[in-house]
């Protein structure tokens, strides 16, 4: 039996909201062994991080306003309860015994210092060493996470690294101190499929390698059942489902759980749409009811009939395209002169090609930094273009002057990435929604404004009490889905999708991508859909492009492209899809 390292006994924490109480962590209890790697997994606002945070004692009143139960650490010298220290004995443990990687390393980065100082400081705080000492293991460890050129990693800040390379010096830091627990809270969410295989396999690497711990948060499950030991799932605050990560996904028992497992996109099937939680369970009363849901047959009888698919592209390819995009070029500056003159140029959107049907939706994939998001702002103008043409029914917007294509943007919209940067925060939702609708001069008055945008509301699964409630009022799914009422406002022909479901926790992505289909069953646009996550693009999609450094790379139906990819990119981006507990080879 191997050893214990935590033990959490009977955690409670709630928070102060409006004078009253409001649990966020319900009574639960689970453990830690030496040298495992448990994963933590369920939605946004489920208590996964709130319970991290309570083992790192960063949870200070306020705004916790009450926490109880036990956080035992076992160590050779005996039991800590980490939740009885004070501030000056928690920070001991804090990197000498307990390490954290967050989840968006730039905010956890302090911008105005270089890697390599803070590294040195988070060595120098917690152990005697001379500066030289701690700059040589700091480059060492640089090395130890695959940094490139770690010496001069050293010497560079933040902003001047990748997603993922921001992330190893996160690890970096997280391990400096050779603690015995890494809490890594959802370090790989918002990277590509290729950097979070690199990330995952580090951390399995460096967890092998200097034996440690690893509490692993997430609600990616193809993630969990790559990496994880044992499993616990939360909900609401509790915890419903433990066990080996074999038992809970190859033999769940809580209905939240089978509904989790159910959500993912499918890579060997294609779904009329995606099973979600509400197939599985329903509360009633406060109370969790399970369906008697077979996942087995639900997936058989959302499955699209043999030949579907074939059919549809044929219907499609015969008309006429929506867009034309003609060996379109963007570029930008790399070196100028000291008078301004440049001198050399940076292609972005290198000489792209291809064509959107009407009603069809184009998959846009590949890694960060090879050009999708450049492309889709190109596309829509947002970004001129240095040459080529974009052809929306014959016209070509590269030429057209801004009243007129101020006037085409009605058939245009965009949903980006992160809904509540895109809306402000000082308008109503109703206001953002008729926003468009009054700029464009539609349904006559503000009171049809009004009817419409309701209407609207209630297509994207909200009602007529949102309209005067602030983006802050929203989870990110509900912000989501105000996105997509605000493109759909002003009746577009062409609707780009940049990243719009991959912040999502799995079961909310699930509810947002039947939505899109929906929608576009109903108002029949045409849609460019980029993402990084392919899983989403098979279910989604038509055709596919994989772009690689600003060119396509390959291109074809989604089918042929998973199942028979030509570029050894393509393979080595299907490679690095973490395979969902439904999906062969989930366990191998």
């Amino acid at each position: 039996m191997a050893a214990r390292l935590i033990d959490i006994q009977q955690l409670s924490i709630g928070f102060r909201q409006q004078g009253k109480i409001q649990p966020a962590v319900r009574d639960i209890s689970f453990h830690i062994d030496k040298g495992e790697i448990i994963g933590l997994v369920g939605e946004s606002g489920s208590g996964k991080s709130v319970t991290s945070l309570a083992m790192m004692q960063l949870l200070p009143p306020p705004p916790a306003s009450r926490i109880r139960g036990r956080i035992l650490y076992h160590e050779a010298g005996g039991t800590t309860d980490l939740l009885s220290l004070s501030p000056e004995a928690i920070r001991q443990y804090r990197g000498n015994h307990l390490g954290m990687i967050f989840q968006e390393p730039m905010s956890s980065l302090n911008p105005v210092y270089t890697c390599g100082n803070q590294l040195i400081e988070a060595i120098r705080v917690h152990q005697a060493v001379t500066g030289e000492e701690a700059a040589r293991r700091a480059i060492a460890l640089f090395e130890q996470v695959q940094l490139p050129d770690p010496a001069q990693m050293m010497h560079r800040y933040p902003h001047q690294l990748s997603g993922g390379q921001k992330q190893r010096v996160m690890i970096a830091m997280a391990v400096c101190c050779q603690p015995s627990l890494i809490i890594a809270d959802e370090p790989t969410t918002a990277l590509d499929v290729t950097v979070q295989q690199a990330i995952l396999q580090l951390l399995r690497q460096l967890q092998r390698q200097l034996q440690i711990s690893v509490l692993f948060i997430t609600h990616d499950l193809g993630v969990v059942a790559e990496v994880a030991d044992r499993v616990l799932v939360m909900y609401k605050g509790q915890l419903v489902e433990q066990g080996t990560t074999e038992q809970v996904f190859s033999a769940p028992r809580h209905p939240y759980t089978k509904g989790l497992i159910a959500c993912r996109p499918p890579l060997h099937r294609r779904l009329r749409r995606l099973p979600v939680v509400g197939d599985f369970m329903e509360e009633k009363s406060g109370r969790i009811v399970e369906k008697p849901t077979d996942l087995a047959g639900l997936l058989q009888e959302l499955e699209q009939p043999p030949g579907a698919r074939q059919a549809r592209l044929a219907v499609l390819s015969s008309q006429q395209p929506v867009l034309d995009v003609q060996h379109l070029v963007v570029r930008f500056p790399a070196r100028k002169s000291a008078l301004g003159k440049v001198h050399s140029w940076t292609h972005v959107v290198d000489g792209v090609s291809f064509a959107l049907h009407p009603g069809e939706t184009l998959g846009l994939v590949g890694e960060s930094g090879c050009g999708k998001t450049t492309l889709s702002r190109a596309v829509l103008q947002l970004i001129r273009p240095a040459s080529g043409q974009v052809l929306y029914q014959g016209t070509d917007l590269c030429r057209v002057g801004d009243k007129n294509l101020r006037r085409l943007r009605k058939q245009l919209q965009i949903i980006f990435q992160d809904p509540y940067s895109s809306l402000n925060p000082r308008m109503t939702i109703g206001q953002a929604i008729m926003e468009p609708m009054h700029v464009h001069g539609l349904y006559g008055s503000d009171t049809h404004r009004r009817h419409k945008t309701i209407e609207l509301l209630e297509k994207v699964r909200l009602n007529a009490s949102h309209f005067h409630r602030y983006p802050h009022e929203f989870s990110g799914g509900q912000r989501q889905r105000i996105g997509i009422a605000r493109a759909l406002a002003v009746q577009p022909d062409l609707i780009i999708c940049d990243e719009s479901v991959s912040a999502l926790d799995v079961s909310v992505q699930a509810q947002v991508l039947n939505l899109l289909v929906e929608l576009k069953e109903e108002f029949g646009f045409s849609t460019i859909f980029i993402s990084h996550d392919l899983s989403v693009v098979k279910f989604l999609c038509d055709r596919i492009l994989v772009m690689r450094q600003g060119r396509i790379e390959e291109a074809g139906p989604a089918e042929q492209i998973y199942d028979h990819p030509v570029s050894p990119y393509t393979r080595r981006l299907l490679a690095a899809i973490p395979r969902g507990p439904e999906e062969p080879g989930a366990y191998t």
